[in-house]
């Protein structure tokens, strides 16, 4: 195979090992409000540590590789380091340590060996970093949007990948002596919030979630880390609008690191995972301990202790001493070891921060009440009540108005949204736009959190009258086939391998029929196809993937999400969930209800051409054609001889309100007596 990055390979894959991927430490950055996760190292506190070891800038691209790491041989003599959960590495045969620096001769061969833990994954820096094509901004693997990487997939056996220059790189130091530990019993500090009691848990309940013993899911992957453990205790009996279930709300951006409940399901928000959903998020775990995250094996026991932001801003700070100056780190820890009168030449490896096992973690701090906001505004004209919450330690949340979806609020929103975009602090890294929310991620070294909560109150004083404003929009026009063979493949194995007892199952559609009073399938379909859908929010999931509402309130289905969702959605599915809509940009998981699959909304070209083709605010239609007929439309447009049907238009909340005015006595109907389906379903589930 032909070298990725250059035309002379210096390092060959002779056995690729179980998913190892090129990963870079902080993977991409600014494309989480259009669904593009970071990716990157899941545990970037090895990943940096075996670039210092060698001598590598930060930025350096490597390997991280899980279960059975790869065979490499390397055609020059060169520097190596490993790090992280790799017990029995070889290098010609003879073992090697994790943290030592090795010195490769040319046609050497290294085997990473077995990870069979504790931890879980790996990684492996070679001096000059590993050259593969920047995509996006980085050159880290997100194998599930087919990007980054060597061609956005794992390595291959055959691949060959350039070695990039040791030019102007530092020194090397052996890192052995500050590895972080690894352990099967893991204690991860999280700041409560942004979602808490007493509006979406009791008290009594949010105190369970954080006393209770977890045990990590054999569904754990870089998209997200599944727990097992107790039912959550819920303050109320659904999301409303937002879905049959108390953990559905309006859909707002995720934080990495947030534990969000899908259903009563506990996720970790992964580094491959996706930026904007429907679900409550009662905690976020904190920068210092978000490595653990990455070393968490199927079967390990963990607790999740609250801690406060000043705790964890001086966790922060410690370790980003510690990385810029490793050799002084090492020197510490030699110290530390030559104190307790152990020997100094191989100590072995400590903690950082120390890794705490669930018995023996610290007392948690007050952690019932409802997480404090930093800003709080009640509605004032032309102006909804909001609040500003940290969710973690790195993002803040702007959540406003009510609990409900009101398209004035969303405006406010998106004009919130545009005035940072336009005044926008150095160390703002992320502004994601939510139904009724915002959150915006820092890079916490350079802006703290307080100072951007009081720079968004000052802005949100001069935003327009959102009842006022006039949005310039397309009408998107997507072709659909309703009933594909590729959403019922979906729903075939959801209730094969996850919930066959599900009330969707085994047929979402009449699901929908049933929890929306209506008479047939085919009903469903005709409002779909009747509807004007308003892209409120992109990355409902991953990739452009837009969530959408329609314009007209008789033709908001209510559904609910699955609960647990579901592992597959085939690309470029359509989906309801509450009462939104959403067209999957990419294979994946998620939890709306399928009702047929349209053509691709994202398209990576290889150029500079943005590969998202929706805005916020498009308005999107639906005309319905046959399965093959939507093959051929696919096709043409994958080939570049079709594109999408769209011409201008504009949206204002003036509009709905017309709308709704006019139709008040029939909206009215129809919102009661999909309330009382809505409402009997329920019934059925408890009886």
């Amino acid at each position: 195979m032909k070298a990725v990055g250059g035309t002379a390979a210096n390092m060959t894959v002779v056995a690729p090992g179980v998913q190892t991927t090129v990963q870079d430490v902080d993977g991409r950055s600014g494309l989480w409000d259009v669904g593009v996760p970071p990716s990157g190292a899941f545990d970037e506190l090895s990943m940096a540590l075996a670039n210092a070891a060698v001598g590598n800038p930060p930025t350096a691209a490597g390997l991280e590789c899980v279960v059975r790491g790869p065979v490499l041989r390397f055609d020059r003599p060169t520097l190596l380091a490993l790090t992280g959960a790799v017990p029995a590495a070889h290098l010609d045969g003879r073992p090697v340590a994790v943290g030592a620096v090795l010195r490769v001769p040319a046609g050497g061969v290294l085997d990473v060996g077995p990870l069979d833990g504790p931890g879980m994954r790996g990684y492996l820096a070679v001096a000059g970093g590993l050259n593969v094509p920047r995509v996006l901004g980085s050159r880290s693997t997100f194998i599930l949007g087919g990007f980054g990487g060597m061609e956005g997939r794992p390595l291959a056996a055959g691949d060959e990948i350039v070695i990039d220059s040791t030019e102007n790189l530092t020194s090397p130091v052996e890192v052995s002596s500050v590895l972080p530990a690894l352990t099967n019993s893991w204690a991860l500090r999280v700041i409560p919030g942004p979602h808490g009691a007493p509006d979406h848990f009791t008290e009594g309940g949010i105190e369970d979630f954080f006393a209770a013993q977890w045990q990590v899911d054999h569904r754990a992957d870089r998209t997200g880390v599944r727990l097992i453990g107790p039912a959550p205790g819920w303050a109320r009996v659904d999301g409303g609008e937002a879905g049959l279930h108390p953990s559905n709300l309006h859909d707002s951006a995720y934080p990495v690191g947030g534990i969000m409940l899908t259903g009563d399901t506990a996720v970790i928000v992964g580094k491959d995972g996706p930026s904007l959903g429907g679900f409550v998020v009662p905690a976020v775990v904190i920068g210092a301990d978000r490595w653990k995250v990455g070393q968490l094996r199927p079967g390990d026991q963990l607790r999740l202790v609250p801690t406060t932001p000043q705790v964890a801003d001086a966790a922060m700070a410690a370790r980003r001493r510690r990385l810029s100056d490793p050799r002084a780190a090492v020197a510490q820890a030699f110290a530390i070891q030559r104190g307790r009168g152990k020997p100094t030449s191989k100590p072995p490896p400590v903690a950082s921060p120390p890794v705490t096992s669930p018995s023996a973690a610290p007392p948690p701090v007050a952690s019932s009440a409802r997480p404090d906001a930093m800003v709080v505004r009640e509605a004032d004209t032309g102006s909804p009540a909001y609040s500003i919450r940290r969710s973690g330690d790195r993002h803040l949340l702007v959540e406003a108005g009510e609990a409900e979806l009101d398209l004035c609020v969303r405006v406010w929103i998106h004009l919130l949204a545009q005035a940072l975009r336009s005044n926008r602090p150095g160390g703002v890294t992320e502004i994601v736009e939510g139904v009724r929310s915002l959150l915006v991620a820092v890079d916490d070294s350079r802006i703290a959190l307080s100072r951007l909560a009081d720079h968004l109150a000052s802005l949100t004083a001069s935003l327009d009258d959102p009842a006022t404003v006039t949005l310039t929009v397309r009408e998107v026009t997507l072709p659909i086939a309703f009933d594909h063979p590729e959403t019922h493949q979906a729903m075939r194995r959801y209730a094969a391998s996850v919930r066959p007892d599900a009330p969707w199952c085994p047929d979402n559609v009449e699901f929908i029929r049933r929890v929306n009073d209506l008479s047939a399938r085919s009903e469903v379909f005709d409002i779909v196809a009747a509807a004007t859908y308003l892209v409120i929010g992109l990355g409902d999931v991953y990739l452009g993937a837009p969530v959408a509402v329609p314009i007209d309130p008789r033709h908001r289905l209510v559904t609910t999400k699955y609960n647990p969702a579901r592992t597959w959605t085939p690309q470029n599915a359509v989906g309801i969930g509450g009462i939104y809509l959403c067209v999957y940009g990419m294979e994946g998981p998620d939890g709306y209800q399928l009702v047929g699959r349209t053509v691709p909304i994202w398209r990576m070209s290889g150029g500079d051409e943005q590969p998202w083709l929706l805005r916020q605010f498009d308005r999107l239609r639906f005309t319905p054609v046959s399965t093959e007929e939507l093959a051929h439309q696919r096709a043409e447009i994958k080939a570049g001889r079709a594109d999408l049907v769209m011409r201008p238009a504009t949206f204002s909340v003036q509009e709905v309100a017309a709308l709704t005015n006019a139709n008040a006595g029939e909206i009215a109907t129809v919102r009661a007596d999909r309330r009382a389906a809505f409402d009997a379903e329920r019934m059925r589930w408890s009886a």
